[in-house]
């Protein structure tokens, strides 16, 4: 309940000002919806948390936004990981979409639906898709004989093998022969190549683009096996009890289902947020985004989403995440070791636009210590103990100036429109780059205006002034466009400033009163800490 009332209250915020009969712009963004076979890793967790920046930006510059989210819980795995533990699948999916619901909430992320695909109403709907494709010729049935992989659901070709083994996790495959329903991909092979060609805005990065068409669709695609009857841990096919609905179509579908699609008849609700604005999903993902699910809305007759972002992935050192290599980081653990935003800090900050980043205690430490202690943390708190010190926390703007104040004046009114061109372009690390640029900027102008010496000269105190409202203005600003990336922080640097005002420029005319400073984030002892974290082991 009380995250929706946040949300209302960002909703109506815009630039400080309470917004008046002004129609926002619509902004809906997804991120893949989790597996339930396990507990989720920080490495899927950064997924979510970079989803949540970008949504609470929209929201912050006025748009009406939908974030979705959540879990998709159907599959043999699933089964098989049910009976090992002697419970119902359905018992099994409650208890890890429970593990995951609360890793998502416990990093402090504002999705407006978190959904699961054993929700009634959803697999009602992927039903009416899966007849309504057959009803038009899009689905027949028929059988598939090849290499099957387990854990990734999915058939192989021979010449799809990498050493032998499933391309997509490295595992053994079995051959395996069933009955099955196949979805014509083929049939919409050259329409998606033409539309990625005329959108190339469509999928990002752009090396995405180039190995979907050069390294699939331009090949040939193979019709698309989208039902089973091996297991029985899915959507139950309604003309064909035998089978049930496979992974593509049921966990795909999630982004319309939740929203008013039905093939019957769309609410105004689907009209209203469909096509998404941005798929945010894994690049181990990205050929189920970028040719089945749009061929799926083809056969559908639907827009396509208007963007799919295959995002890098969070190594630990130089080794993807995984438990039988034993370098596996959960988001909860983490937290509790070194607290939500340095968390989110640090998964926005270190991965690239499009490569992979890299996770270890060292590196979290590090990073804490140079940017979040040192940057921002002694900057707000020497800043704020200055004005209490020499003028009891009561800073206004004077006509004095100095020679510094142009060049930090024109820094800080230049940097909203840096993070929306680096927004924009899903560059977040590179956003919250401009921002502590204007910090390290301003740490700087202490040094070259020496407050503590103006503050030992009578007849410079309107400078000595001047210079803490330049600073009080530009901490303001900063912790504003901090907002959406370490929501906490800011709120918590607003609150030691006394002030809530929410413009992202330069303002002449305010009064502050500040309050008792506080330090945002202590400086970690690296080598206690490590010492910490070894004895939890």
């Amino acid at each position: 309940m009380m995250k929706k009332k946040v949300l209302k209250i960002e909703n109506q915020i815009i630039n400080g000002k309470e917004e008046k009969n002004m129609e926002k712009k619509k902004y809906y963004i997804s991120t893949a919806i989790a597996y339930t076979s396990s507990k989720p890793h920080i490495g899927n967790t950064y997924e979510i948390v970079l989803a949540d920046a970008i949504a609470r930006y929209k929201r912050q510059k006025g748009y009406d936004v939908y974030f979705q989210t959540g879990t998709d819980e159907h599959g043999e795995k699933i089964q098989l990981k049910a009976e090992e533990k002697g419970i119902t699948p359905q018992e099994y999916v409650d208890e890890i979409a429970g593990q995951i619901k609360q890793i998502w909430d416990v990093m402090n992320t504002s999705y407006d639906k978190f959904v699961r695909t054993t929700d009634k109403h959803h697999e009602e709907i992927v039903q009416k898709i899966f007849k309504k494709l057959y009803d038009q010729g899009d689905i027949y049935k028929g059988s598939y004989e090849g290499l099957y992989c387990t854990p990734c659901e999915s058939f192989w070709t021979e010449s799809q093998l990498v050493d032998g083994k499933c391309p997509d996790c490295g595992r053994e495959v079995a051959k395996a022969k069933e009955e099955a329903y196949f979805f014509k991909l083929s049939k919409y092979q050259d329409r998606l190549i033409d539309y990625i060609e005329s959108h190339p805005e469509f999928i990002q990065p752009e090396s995405r683009k180039n190995e979907m068409v050069n390294n699939f669709l331009k090949p040939g695609l193979q019709d698309l096996c989208v039902s089973r009857t091996s297991f029985n841990w899915g959507v139950p096919v309604t003309f064909d009890d035998k089978h049930v609905v496979y992974v593509w179509i049921d966990a795909l579908s999630n982004y319309i289902t939740n929203i008013g699609y039905d093939p019957d008849g769309s609410s105004e609700e689907f009209t209203k947020w469909w096509p998404a604005d941005l798929h945010l999903i894994g690049k181990d993902i990205i050929r189920f985004h970028t040719i089945y699910w749009p061929i799926i809305l083809m056969a559908l007759d639907l827009p396509l989403p208007k963007q799919v972002f295959g995002h890098p992935w969070l190594l630990f050192g130089n080794d993807k995440m995984s438990k039988s290599k034993g370098n596996v980081l959960y988001a909860d653990d983490l937290v509790k070791l070194f607290g939500v935003d340095a968390i989110r800090y640090y998964v926005l900050h270190e991965i690239p636009f499009g490569n992979d980043g890299t996770i270890t205690y060292d590196l979290i430490i590090e990073r804490v210590n140079s940017d979040l202690a040192n940057v921002l943390g002694n900057l707000v708190n020497r800043t704020i103990s200055m004005a209490n010190k020499y003028f009891e926390g009561k800073i206004h703007k004077t006509t004095s100036t100095t020679e510094y104040d142009k060049d930090l004046i024109e820094k800080v009114n230049a940097l909203s429109n840096n993070v929306d061109n680096r927004m924009n372009k899903l560059e977040i690390g590179a956003a919250l780059d401009e921002i502590f640029d204007v910090l390290r900027r301003s740490n700087k102008y202490i040094d070259e205006t020496t407050p503590w010496l103006l503050a030992k000269d009578e007849s410079r105190q309107d400078e000595l002034k001047t210079v803490l409202y330049n600073l009080l203005e530009s901490i303001r600003v900063c912790a504003v466009l901090l907002k959406p990336f370490l929501p906490d922080t800011s709120d918590e640097i607003l609150k030691q400033l006394n002030i809530d005002v929410r413009d992202e420029i330069f303002n002449d005319d305010l009064s502050y009163v500040t309050n008792t400073p506080s330090p945002l984030f202590q400086r970690i002892d690296k080598e206690k800490k490590l010492e910490e974290i070894e004895n939890q082991k």
